[in-house]
């Protein structure tokens, strides 16, 4: 058994709950837990005073409403510093939909703009239709495709950002520019629900690894999983929406 441990902290996910991101958690926990790496999930709610990120090793935001992402704006925004500092210092971060929106300045609404973190430069502004459905990228990162399930009604402009990946299937971060999400230094930031990692192990794996080397150094090595029905889904998808 390994002696490393892996601290993963879900923010607000009593308010930033849809579309099953909760599986996002469950599949850094699992492919840790299986390689022998101790995990530990912890989660910061509304009602939780104390903010401390000195020993966690992953940031999780998922994504909410318009009404629910103003009202965690407003507590993000008390703790901006330390989440700036973290991400600026390798923390890992992952960000789903709402969460991406808010790490950016701003998300400008119809009536009224929500401020953001300014972790990432970017900015987004509501569109005329909500963009839904598969989406399938071609990402570096990942070694070949990313899949997943787009829902938003935001178009992020995400200027000199590296995206997560290409578009070949679906809309994307604006619609137009053929980029989805951001990444930066060990911020990763998508659209993409489904949820996202369980679809993407290779994806999932590079975050951790990520967060192993931050704490513990290089030379950090995954063993590999037996990720054949994972590799199928997301074959699927790819099969039926790009390679038809």
């Amino acid at each position: 058994m390994s002696d490393m441990k892996i601290k993963i902290m879900h923010l607000y996910p009593d308010l930033l709950n849809l579309y099953g991101d909760r599986g996002n958690i469950e599949c850094l926990k699992r492919r840790l837990i299986w390689r022998g790496i101790d995990a530990e999930v912890v989660s910061h709610t509304c009602d939780d005073s104390g903010f401390d990120l000195s020993d966690v090793d992953i940031l999780f935001l998922g994504g909410g409403s318009d009404r629910e992402q103003k009202i965690v704006c407003s507590r993000l925004l008390e703790h901006k510093a330390e989440i700036s500092g973290f991400a600026e210092n390798g923390g890992s971060i992952v960000a789903v939909c709402g969460g991406y929106q808010l790490l950016g300045r701003y998300y400008k609404l119809e009536d009224e703009t929500i401020e953001g973190l300014g972790i990432l430069d970017i900015y987004t502004e509501q569109g005329s239709k909500r963009l839904i459905g598969n989406i399938v990228l071609e990402s570096e990162l990942a070694g070949g495709y990313i899949v997943g399930f787009e829902n938003h009604g935001g178009r992020t402009h995400i200027g000199s950002h590296k995206p997560l990946g290409k578009v070949v299937y679906g809309h994307g971060n604006d619609e137009t520019s053929g980029a989805e999400g951001v990444v930066y230094k060990n911020v990763v930031a998508t659209y993409l629900h489904g949820p996202l990692l369980p679809k993407n192990p290779k994806l999932c794996d590079h975050i951790l690894k990520n967060a192993l080397i931050r704490k513990y150094g290089g030379g950090v090595e995954l063993a590999p999983l037996d990720d054949e029905l994972e590799n199928k889904a997301n074959e699927y998808i790819v099969n039926r929406f790009v390679k038809k």
